[in-house]
């Protein structure tokens, strides 16, 4: 089933609106001329852990400890991006790494 001229220029439409929304929604809320509110502050602090925390539980939820590699590939990555992180203190190299020394692992070593 393909889509009529009219559908597709309405979908493009939509696609722009939502993205142009998403991109300055945030500015046309907090200008940078006042102040943004406490929550929004606080907000700020605590969301960076939190998705930090949320995406090494993603990755992890499937590593067995009983079966296959027991989950040391990704244990001696997931070190290597907090060696590398505490080392040099730099975001892309510390995920680099990581992703590097896992994908060697898992296509090399297990």
């Amino acid at each position: 089933m393909s889509m009529t001229l009219s559908q597709q220029l309405i979908t493009i439409a939509m696609v722009v609106l939502g993205t142009v929304l998403t991109r300055f929604l945030p500015f046309w809320l907090f200008p940078a001329d006042k102040p943004a509110p406490a929550y929004i502050r606080y907000l700020g602090k605590v969301l960076p852990a939190a998705v930090f925390g949320l995406l090494v539980i993603y990755c992890l939820k499937h590593v067995s400890i009983h079966t296959g590699s027991r989950g040391i590939p990704e244990f001696v990555s997931i070190s290597l991006v907090i060696g590398l992180h505490l080392w040099k203190r730099q975001m892309l190299l510390s995920i680099a790494g990581g992703t590097v020394s896992y994908m060697l692992l898992v296509q090399f070593v297990f």
